[in-house]
C-alpha cells in the first residue's frame, strides 16, 4: 500500500462535505483526490473550498480511476448497495454511510460482492467511536458492573427533518433508531433476540400523513435475557439529547449529554447551565474523525474494519422487526423477519 491512501468521496451533501473536510484536514495518511455529486455544482463548491483536485457529476469517474484506492460513499441511501457493488468490482476499499440498504436481499448481494472482491467495507455507525460511549462499552466488557441487566438509550433530535426526507427515509426505525439499535449491540456486546415497539405522532401531523411516527419507545430482549429500552423523539426543544445507561449486577455506568461548557450559574433566582450541543454535527465531530481514522488504519494495516458489513446489516433487521412490532402491536423476534 502507498504511503498515502488516495480517496474519492461520492456525495457532496451535508455528510459528504463533513467527511471531505475531515479527510482533507484532520485524517493523516490520506490524499483526497476527487469528489462527485449528481448536482455537480455542489461537488465543485466543496472541491474549491478544500482544494480537491477533481470534481465530477458522474461517480463512475471515481470508480474508474486506478489511482483512487478507496471510496467514501455519502450518496442517498437508495444508491448505497449498488455503489458498494460497483466499488467492490473496481477493487476499491469502501467506507459507506448507514444504512447499506433498506432491503435485506440487496444488502446480502452487496456484502457478497465485497467478500468476493476481497476488499474492506466499513459502515458509518460513528457513535461507536464517541469517547463517552466507548467508555461505557469498555466498562461493560471489562465486567466492572457485573452482568448487565438493563440498558437505557435516549436519542432525541432537536427538530424533525423535512417531510420530503421523511417520505424517503424508510421510517423512524430504519432512519433514526437504527443508530440506537447499533449502539445496543455494541454497548452490551451481545445480540438482540426480540423487540417490541410503540409509536405515536406527537410532534407533527404531517409525519403521520407521510406514514411514519415521530415518537417511539422500543424494548429489547437480549439473548442473555437482559433488557433494553430506547426512547426516540423527533423534537426535543432543548437540543440534541443523547444519553446512555447500563445497569448491572454490581453497579451502573451512565453517560449524559455533551455541553458547550460545564459552567453552572447559581443565583438566588435559579441554578442554570448550558443546553446540550444542538445537533449531530456538533455532538459527534470527534467520533466522525475517529471513525475515518479507523477506516484508513484498517486499509493501510490490512486489518478488519471496526464496523463491518455484518454490523451494518443487523440493525436493519432490528428496524424491520420494530416496524412489524409497531404495526401488529406485539413483540417480534428477529428470526421472524430474517429467516
Amino acid at each position: 500500500m502507498a504511503e498515502k491512501l488516495n480517496v474519492g468521496v461520492i456525495g457532496a451533501g451535508r455528510i459528504g462535505r463533513l467527511h471531505a473536510e475531515h479527510l482533507a484536514h484532520r485524517v493523516p495518511g490520506v490524499k483526497l483526490v476527487a469528489i462527485s455529486d449528481i448536482i455537480v455544482s455542489a461537488a465543485e463548491q466543496v472541491a474549491a473550498q478544500l482544494q480537491i483536485p477533481a470534481a465530477y457529476q458522474d461517480h463512475r469517474r471515481i470508480m474508474d480511476d486506478p489511482a483512487i484506492q478507496a471510496v467514501v460513499i455519502c450518496s442517498s441511501t437508495d444508491t448505497h448497495s449498488q455503489m458498494i457493488e460497483d466499488a467492490a468490482a473496481a477493487g476499491k476499499q469502501i467506507f459507506c454511510e448507514k444504512p447499506i440498504d433498506y432491503d435485506l436481499g440487496r444488502i446480502d448481494h452487496a456484502l457478497a460482492a465485497v467478500e468476493q472482491a476481497g476488499v474492506r467495507l466499513q459502515i458509518g455507525f460513528n457513535r461507536r467511536f464517541d469517547p463517552n460511549f466507548r467508555r461505557v462499552r469498555d466498562v461493560v466488557a471489562a465486567g466492572q458492573i457485573g452482568r448487565p441487566h438493563v440498558l437505557r438509550i435516549t436519542s432525541r433530535d432537536p427538530q424533525p427533518p423535512p417531510i420530503a426526507y421523511v417520505k424517503v427515509s424508510g421510517g423512524i426505525f430504519l432512519d433514526m433508531t437504527i443508530h440506537d439499535f447499533d449502539m445496543a449491540r455494541f454497548l452490551m456486546g451481545e445480540e438482540v433476540d426480540e423487540v417490541y415497539a410503540a409509536g405515536g405522532v406527537l410532534v407533527d401531523p404531517a409525519i403521520g400523513e407521510a406514514g411514519d411516527v415521530d415518537t417511539a419507545l422500543i424494548t429489547l430482549r437480549f439473548q442473555s435475557g437482559a433488557l433494553g429500552a430506547i426512547d426516540n423523539s423527533r423534537k426535543a426543544v432543548y437540543g440534541y439529547d443523547q444519553r446512555v445507561e447500563v445497569l448491572g449486577s454490581d453497579g451502573m455506568v451512565a453517560v449524559s449529554n455533551n455541553l458547550p461548557n460545564s459552567a453552572v450559574v447559581s443565583t438566588a433566582q435559579a441554578v442554570t447551565g448550558s443546553l446540550p450541543l444542538f445537533f449531530f454535527v456538533e455532538r459527534y465531530t470527534e467520533s466522525y474523525i475517529a471513525e475515518m481514522k479507523a477506516f484508513v488504519e484498517a486499509v493501510m494495516q490490512d486489518t478488519t474494519p471496526l464496523v463491518t458489513g455484518l454490523d451494518g446489516r443487523k440493525p436493519v433487521v432490528m428496524g424491520y422487526a420494530a416496524a412489524k412490532s409497531y404495526r401488529e402491536n406485539r413483540p417480534v423476534k428477529l428470526s421472524e423477519v430474517d429467516a
